[in-house]
Parts: structure tokens; sequence; C-alpha cells
């Protein structure tokens, strides 16, 4: 499979490392922006740039009729444009504010857990986040995405950094050296408590699950989550 980049820093270089031991061919690596890019030569693309580049690579991607996974963050205000412009171009896109399979499912026990707990009104929901120091935006994605996942279940209505309201979970984004990343949801009664964590111990789980999602969406035409991609929906 062919397979371009879009980034090339620590995460392109990674997904490299991974992609060639799963024996396919990078044929591109673009680590600023797209203008010259040969799309006939690619079957799939895999972005992890900048917030300000993300949409042009994905626009460009869909068309020219190439798969392309994000696993970019900060750029969200424009997803509902890349999904039109998908279903529009009839290609195939994924985002994803976290790949690695770990988290996914934790994705999953973090929504199971808050169905559960949602009708306990004596549990407050609080959630903190760590990454490394190079991480541009807070809280992060992958923080987000478990705050809505309890959203869904519960009768909190949004998220906020630090301080939150009553019906407003606090997200606490902390930025340590060389910190793949950490994700802790807690629940806090007068008598208990009840916390769920992951720990990402290095990248290469990240690399991992966006490689393994390229390799799922080429053939298939859609918008699809990472859920498809493991069959969890």
């Amino acid at each position: 499979m062919n397979i371009a980049l879009f980034g090339y820093g620590k995460m392109g270089k990674m997904i490299e490392q991974i992609a060639l031991k799963r024996n396919h061919t990078i044929v591109a690596k673009i680590d600023l922006d797209s203008t010259d890019v040969d799309f006939s030569k690619i079957d799939v693309a895999i972005d992890f740039s900048m917030p300000n580049a993300a949409f042009g690579n994905i626009k460009n991607c869909l068309e020219h009729k190439v798969p392309i996974i994000s696993g970019t963050t900060g750029w969200l205000e424009d997803y509902q444009k890349a999904v039109d412009l998908c279903n529009e171009n009839q290609g195939a896109f994924i985002y994803a504010s976290n790949f690695s399979l770990g988290v996914n499912l934790f994705f999953e026990l973090n929504s199971y857990l808050a169905k559960m707990i949602g009708s306990q009104k004596q549990y407050r929901v609080s959630m903190e986040e760590i990454h490394h120091t190079q991480k541009l935006d807070a809280p992060s994605g992958t923080a987000i995405t478990l705050a809505e996942g309890v959203i869904n279940e519960t009768d909190y209505t949004k998220w906020k950094l630090d301080n939150a309201g009553d019906n407003e979970i606090p997200i606490t984004a902390k930025r340590i050296a060389d910190t793949p990343g950490t994700h802790t949801v807690s629940y806090e009664s007068e008598v208990d408590g009840i916390e769920i964590k992951h720990t990402a111990y290095n990248r290469e789980g990240f690399a991992l699950g966006a490689v393994i999602a390229a390799e799922w969406i080429v053939g298939k035409t859609g918008v699809f989550t990472m859920k498809d991609v493991l069959n969890l929906s």
C-alpha cells in the first residue's frame, strides 16, 4: 500500500517506521503544505500535521479521491466542512482525537461508566490530562472526546478548562516533558471515589492505530470513526 504522510514530525516518523514494518511504501512526506503532491501514486494519506494545515490537507486528498486518516487536533471548527467534502466527493475519511487502540477501548469504558453512574447525583466528575510540553492545544482532543462521552450519558452540558460550574465538567491540563499522554476520569462523592485512567508509555500505540485505520479504510466510502475500525459500533 502506498502511503503519503502529511506532517513529518515525531508522529510522522513513528508512523513511517511502523508502516514500513508492515510492508507498506511511503510515497510522500509533506511537512508544511500539500501543493506539489502526485495524488495518483497515493493509496491512502495519514495526516498528523498542524491545526492550520489539517483541513487543507484533508480537502486536497478528498478532492483527489484519496482516503485520508487525520489525527491532528485543534482544527475541528472545520470538521463539518470535511464531512461535507467527503460526501460530495464520495471519499473516505476518518478523524480521531486519538488513534491508540487502548484509548479507543478507554473511550467505550468511559461512556459505559458514565451511563451507569449518570443517575447517581452524589458523584461529581472531573478530568485530568497530561501531555508533553510540545503539545499545542489544551485540553487535548482526547480529553474533549472523553468529556463528550460523559455529556452524552449524563446531565452535564459542557466541559470547561479548570474551574467549572454545576453542569460543567472541569478539565485540568498539564504539560510535562517527555509524557506521551495520561488521561484520568474521576467521580467523587462525600463517601467514595471511582477513577479510570489510561496511560500511554510511548507514541508507538498512536502510530500503530493510525496505520491500522489506514489499512482498514482503503476501498471504502464514507465518514468513519475508530469505533468502525475496531468493530465497536
